[in-house]
């Protein structure tokens, strides 16, 4: 895999850049980027029927809130530097029946974002399977781009993570070994104190580190209680401020010694009692403040006053 990847990655799988990476590790002042995650085409009415496992037959519901969520995103102001989906991207799994046209019918969608706002992509389980393989990951990189990676945005060190390889990389030991290696060397050169130090550093992946707290049992919306603890202290140690994930269909997280971790609710199907949405995420020099917002609302208002007041710093 790459070791620093352009952060201009767009639904066709291209990349463009108005800013070398350089320039994009000199702090300039606040920003904004939004996170969302699981627009998972297909879903709803699976769930709805009961059938997770073999629905996903259509997913018209499901574009349609990406559309709407475009169009919310395309009229912010001032512009988001990205959006970052997390994850379960599409419903159906790797080489099942509805996967092509869910994966083309997603990318159609995006499509509409404008062109100023680059686009994102992190894994999730649907996107991968649930125990990945070398030819899902194959198929997962072509479609959408490299599985992890870094970037540098206004000053601030990015990271993408492949959570499923964390949850269960039975099927691609080797896979694993690859990214953790990758991992320790991002972190190592993000805290030294012979590179550019950025302003702050996050991490996006689809699954959670934990929902409510870090000594949570383990169940099928966290990472394990080893491995959970495991990243926790690295992610401490390097001076990781957030980790935006998905996958719970509900908003969920908190902050320990310092860590935010940050559970975002879906732009397709609700597993719980919020609305379709986004969170808008802002970037000052000295905090990371962050309010999901339904669809409705951020299309009839945009972003909370008190939000946009503090990119105006």
């Amino acid at each position: 895999m790459a070791e620093s990847e352009d952060i201009f990655l767009r639904a066709e799988h291209r990349t463009f850049s108005g800013l070398t990476e350089d320039a994009e590790r000199e702090w300039t002042g606040p920003f904004c980027f939004i996170q969302a995650a699981d627009p998972q085409l297909g879903l709803m009415k699976a769930w709805r029927e009961g059938d997770c496992d073999g629905g996903g037959d259509e997913w018209a519901e499901e574009v349609e809130l990406t559309t709407q969520a475009v169009e919310a995103v395309n009229q912010l102001r001032p512009r988001p530097r990205f959006m970052v989906l997390c994850g379960d991207l599409v419903h159906a799994m790797p080489d099942t029946q509805f996967r092509e046209g869910q994966e083309r019918d997603l990318k159609a969608a995006l499509k509409g974002t404008d062109p100023s706002i680059p686009l994102v992509f992190v894994s999730g389980n649907h996107d991968l399977g649930n125990t990945p393989t070398p030819r899902t990951l194959e198929q997962y990189c072509s479609a959408w781009g490299n599985d992890y990676f870094s970037f540098w945005v206004g000053g601030v060190f990015c990271l993408v993570l492949n959570s499923q390889l964390f949850y269960d990389a039975s099927a691609c030991p080797q896979l694993k070994e690859a990214q953790e290696t990758w991992l320790e060397e991002q972190l190592s050169r993000a805290s030294s104190s012979t590179e550019p130090k950025p302003k702050h550093i996050l991490v996006f992946q689809h699954i959670p580190l934990y929902l409510k707290s870090p000594d949570e049992e383990d169940n099928y919306f966290n990472l394990q209680r080893e491995v959970r603890q495991n990243l926790l202290d690295r992610f401490k140690r390097a001076g990781v401020k957030a980790v935006f994930s998905g996958h719970y269909h509900r908003n969920a997280g908190g902050c320990h010694d310092g860590l935010d971790v940050v559970v975002s609710s879906a732009i397709g199907c609700q597993l719980g009692e919020d609305t379709h949405g986004l969170r808008v995420v802002v970037v000052t020099a000295d905090v990371v403040v962050h309010r999901y917002h339904s669809l409705e609302q951020l299309s009839a208002h945009g972003m909370d006053q008190d939000l946009r007041e503090l990119l105006q710093v």
